[in-house]
């Protein structure tokens, strides 16, 4: 299992390329997975049903299977969130898992950005980032500059510079 990030500031559209570098590179054979962080509360249940039910009344984790998916949510009730390696861990097999957000984490990272007001480069702020994509020049970037709308050759990149676990 291979890992690589994507990251940027809020709104640059990280989400947007992640939408179209996943089937570019399943289309290339690989098995692709995805962690997503949040600073927000995030709930994917939903108030009434059983399994949020049954979460609000204690439990630690409720697994929930249907005929499509199953997800397992584990509650933090105020403890501190898992580290990235506990996450991996939990992962299923796969050739490369893509991460947003952990930007601090110690695995390469390509930064999206596009100009806005206030919003210089992370650059060399963040720690791991090999590159960045973006649809305009990039101010002092002494980093490789991908165009934002060249998914294939972002995808090449990735593949190419993501780290083993």
């Amino acid at each position: 299992m291979k890992v690589f990030g994507i990251a940027g500031h809020s709104g640059m559209g990280k989400t947007t390329l992640l939408e179209r570098l996943v089937p570019e590179i399943s289309g290339r054979g690989h098995l692709v997975s995805l962690i997503k962080h949040s600073h927000k509360n995030i709930d994917i249940d939903r108030p009434g049903k059983d399994s949020y039910r049954l979460r609000e009344a204690g439990c630690k984790e409720v697994l929930l299977l249907g005929n499509d998916r199953w997800a397992l949510m584990h509650e933090l009730r105020g403890g501190a969130e898992p580290s990235l390696d506990f996450l991996l861990e939990r992962m299923q097999d796969c050739d490369i898992v893509l991460i947003e957000g952990f930007k601090n984490g110690g695995f390469p990272k390509l930064e999206v950005w596009r100009e806005g007001p206030g919003k210089a480069p992370l650059g060399s702020e963040v720690p791991g980032i090999v590159a960045i994509a973006s649809d305009t020049d990039v101010p002092d970037a002494n980093l490789t500059l991908l165009a934002l709308s060249d998914v294939a050759s972002i995808a090449a990149f990735v593949l190419e510079h993501a780290a083993p676990r």
